[in-house]
C-alpha cells in the first residue's frame, strides 16, 4: 500500500505513473525470500529508463535469481523533486518505495555522458554521500555500467565499482559474490578485493594516477603513470563478454509502462555488436564480436512478449539491423505475422539498399511513413576518412527507390568537425540535400538534415583527434543554415555547448569529477534537455575549480600519450585503433570485417562468429 504522504504528494505533480510501480510484469518479492536488495538506477526520468531495452534485460534477470531482489528507481523530474525536497522524503525504489539508502547495491547505468549531473542528484536525494571514501558499510555499495564506463575515470571518486562489457553474466556473480561475503562477515574491502578478479571489474579506489607537472611543459597536465594500490587488481580490466547471444537469458515477460515512454514498444535484440567500423563509432568497436540470435529465436521472443504485454508496435534492435546474416527472410516473416496480429514493425538503422526496401515496401505498404539515412559525411573523402563505406550513388539509388515506392519525406543524419572536416565538405551537405530534391522529381519531397558534433569517444580510432571548438561548430552551423535555405529542406542541429561538455568527460580523467561536483552543486542537472540546461552554472563551475575543457576536448592528443581509460582492454587493440587512425588521414577504407578479417584483436579472446 502507497505511504498516504506520498499519495498526497503524487497529486501535485505531473505525471504521478512515474512514481507509483505496479505495472504488468513488475516483480515484488517476499521479504522472507530476499537475501540481497539490488536497485536499478536510471539517471533520467521514468519515460526515458523505461525505453532502455538493457534495463528489461538486466531486471529479468536478477529477479530470476533466487533470493535476490532488483527493483527500478529513476530521477524524478522538477516537480516531484521540489516536493521530496520540501517534504524530506528521499529517493525511494518503484516496486516497494524503499529508500535507496537502505538497498544493498545501487546500480547506475551509464548510457551518456550528460546524465553525470543526475547521478549526483540522485544520490544526494537519496540523503549518501556523494565520494566513495565518505559512505561507510552501512550504506549500499554504489556500482556503474554501460557504454560509458569504458572511460569510468570521470565518476572514480563517486563509485565503489564499474563493470564493463557485457552485463548478463557478470552483473549477477556480482550481486552473489556481495550477498556470499557479507553473510560471512566479510568487510567490503574483503568483496572487492575478490570481486576485482573477476572479467569487467574495476575497482577504482585500487588505483592511481599521477599527472605530469607544469615544468614538462609538452606532456604538462597529461598522465604520466597509473599505480596498482593493490596488487591483486589486474594491470588492465578486462570487458565481460557474452559470447553466446543465443543462449543468453532475454525477457519474455518485460514490465509494460502505465503511462507513455519514449518507446511505447516490444524491442528485440537481433544481434550485439557491429562489423561496419565507422572510425568515430564507440558502440562498433567496444561491441566487437558481433553475435547473433537465430531467426527462430527472435521470432520466439516476439511471439511471448506480444502475448505477454499487448503492445501494439515491435521494434528490432541492432546496430545495423540489415546486417542480421538471415534478415531479408526473417523481416518478411515477421512483417507477415504482425500484420495478422495488427502490430506494426519498425526497423531502425537499416542500410537502404534493395533488400531494406522490398522489406520497407512489405511492411509500409501504402501507410509510408518517412525514411531515415545516414551518410555522416557530405563527401566522398570525408566518408572515406571516417570509414562510412557509401557512395553518392548508394545516396542517389537510394533516394529514387524510395521516391519510386511513394516515400515523401527522407530524414539525413550528418555530423560536422570529423577530423580533417573542411568547408567543401559542408557545402557536401548541401549538394546532398539538393541532389536529393532533384532526383525525387515532382510533387512535394520533404528532406530534414540533421546535423549532430562530432564528439572523441574513448577506444576508437579518432580517440586521439581534437573536437571543434564551441566557436567553430557555431560558426559551421551559420554557414549550413545559408546553404540549405533549399525548398523542402528542413534543418536542424545539436547545441554546441552540450557537445563540447560531452567530450570532456567522455575523455576526462579522475581530476573532472571536481568539475562535475561543482555543476551539480551549482544546480545542473537534466543536462540534456535544453529547458533544464544551465550554461552559467557549468561554466562557473569550471571558473571555479580551474578546470581547462578545452584540454579534454579541443587538444590534439599525441600517439604516446597515456589515456585515462587504457586501465580498461575493450578488446580491440591500440594497434588496430593506431592503424584505424592512420588509415584515416590518407583517407583509405577498411573493408567490412564479414568479408576481410581486419585483425582489430577481439579474435584473442573469442571466435568472431562472422
Amino acid at each position: 500500500m502507497m505511504d498516504r504522504d506520498l499519495e498526497k504528494m503524487l497529486k501535485k505533480v505531473e505525471k504521478p505513473g512515474r512514481y507509483t510501480g505496479g505495472e504488468i510484469g513488475s516483480v515484488i518479492k517476499k521479504a522472507a525470500d530476499i537475501d540481497l536488495r539490488f536497485a536499478f538506477a536510471f539517471p533520467d526520468v521514468y519515460e526515458i529508463g523505461m525505453s532502455f531495452a538493457g534495463m528489461q534485460i538486466l531486471y529479468d534477470i536478477l529477479n530470476k535469481e533466487e533470493g535476490i531482489s532488483c527493483e527500478r528507481v529513476f530521477a524524478p523530474a522538477a516537480d516531484m523533486e521540489g516536493c521530496m525536497r520540501e517534504e524530506d522524503l528521499g529517493l525511494f525504489t518503484l516496486e516497494t518505495k524503499r529508500p535507496v539508502k537502505h538497498v544493498d547495491i545501487l546500480g547506475f547505468t551509464l548510457q551518456y555522458e550528460m546524465s553525470y549531473t543526475n547521478i549526483l542528484n540522485m544520490l544526494d536525494l537519496a540523503g549518501l554521500p556523494l565520494k566513495a571514501d565518505e559512505r561507510d558499510a552501512s550504506m549500499p555499495l554504489i556500482v556503474g555500467g554501460g557504454p560509458c564506463a569504458f572511460n569510468p575515470e570521470p565518476l572514480a571518486e563517486f563509485f565503489d565499482l564499474f563493470m564493463i562489457g557485457d552485463g548478463e553474466e557478470l552483473l549477477p556473480a556480482v550481486c552473489r559474490l556481495y550477498r556470499d561475503s557479507r553473510n560471512r562477515n566479510a568487510t567490503r574491502r574483503e568483496f572487492l578485493e575478490k570481486a576485482v578478479k573477476m572479467d569487467g571489474v574495476y575497482v577504482p579506489s585500487f588505483y592511481e594516477f599521477d599527472y605530469y607537472g607544469s615544468e614538462d611543459s609538452e606532456l604538462s597536465g597529461t598522465v604520466k603513470s597509473c599505480r596498482k594500490l593493490f596488487a591483486g587488481a589486474p594491470d588492465r580490466v578486462r570487458k565481460a563478454l557474452v559470447r553466446d547471444l543465443e543462449t543468453a537469458p532475454y525477457p519474455d515477460n518485460p514490465v509494460v509502462p502505465f503511462i507513455d515512454t519514449v518507446h511505447d514498444r516490444v524491442v528485440v535484440e537481433t544481434f550485439r555488436g557491429c562489423t561496419r567500423g565507422c572510425r568515430f563509432c564507440q558502440a562498433g568497436m567496444v561491441y566487437r564480436p558481433v553475435r547473433e540470435r537465430s531467426s527462430e529465436h527472435i521470432k520466439d521472443i516476439i511471439r511471448k512478449q506480444l502475448a505477454s504485454t499487448g503492445h501494439e508496435e515491435l521494434s528490432l534492435m541492432s546496430l545495423s539491423t540489415s546486417d542480421h546474416s538471415e534478415f531479408e527472410k526473417m523481416a518478411m516473416e515477421i512483417a507477415d505475422e504482425c500484420s495478422k496480429k495488427n502490430v506494426s514493425l519498425s526497423l531502425p538503422s537499416l542500410r537502404l539498399d534493395s533488400v531494406s526496401f522490398k522489406v520497407l515496401e512489405k511492411i509500409q505498404g501504402y501507410r509510408k511513413s518517412g525514411l531515415t539515412f545516414a551518410p555522416e559525411a557530405g563527401t566522398q573523402r570525408l566518408r572515406d576518412v571516417i570509414n562510412k563505406n557509401i557512395t553518392d550513388d548508394d545516396i542517389d539509388e537510394a533516394v529514387r527507390q524510395a521516391a519510386e515506392l511513394g516515400w515523401r519525406r527522407i530524414k539525413l543524419y550528418f555530423m560536422i568537425g570529423l577530423p580533417t572536416e573542411t568547408y567543401e565538405d559542408l557545402d557536401g551537405i548541401a549538394d546532398i540535400a539538393g541532389r536529393v530534391i532533384r532526383i525525387a522529381g515532382r510533387g512535394r519531397f520533404d528532406v530534414s538534415i540533421s546535423i549532430s558534433n562530432f564528439v572523441p569517444k574513448p577506444c576508437t580510432p579518432f580517440q586521439w583527434e581534437a573536437q571543434n571548438t564551441r566557436e567553430e561548430f557555431m560558426e559551421k552551423h551559420d554557414y549550413l543554415k545559408e546553404k540549405l535555405k533549399i525548398k523542402g529542406v528542413t534543418f536542424s542541429y545539436h547545441d554546441s555547448p552540450l557537445s563540447v561538455l560531452e567530450a570532456v568527460f567522455a575523455r576526462g580523467d579522475r581530476r573532472t569529477a571536481a568539475v562535475l561536483e561543482a555543476a551539480f552543486r551549482n544546480g545542473c542537472k537534466f543536462d540534456s534537455w535544453s529547458e533544464y540546461f544551465n550554461e552559467k552554472g557549468w561554466s562557473d563551475a569550471f571558473e571555479q575549480t580551474g578546470i581547462d575543457a578545452g584540454f579534454y576536448a579541443s587538444r590534439q592528443r599525441s600517439l604516446s600519450e597515456i589515456m585515462p581509460w587504457d586501465i580498461i582492454d575493450p578488446g580491440v587493440t591500440a594497434n588496430f585503433l593506431t592503424a584505424e587512425r592512420d588509415k584515416s588521414r590518407r583517407a583509405e577504407t577498411t573493408a567490412d570485417c564479414r568479408s576481410v578479417c581486419g585483425n582489430c584483436g577481439i579474435n584473442r579472446w573469442t571466435e568472431c562468429g562472422i
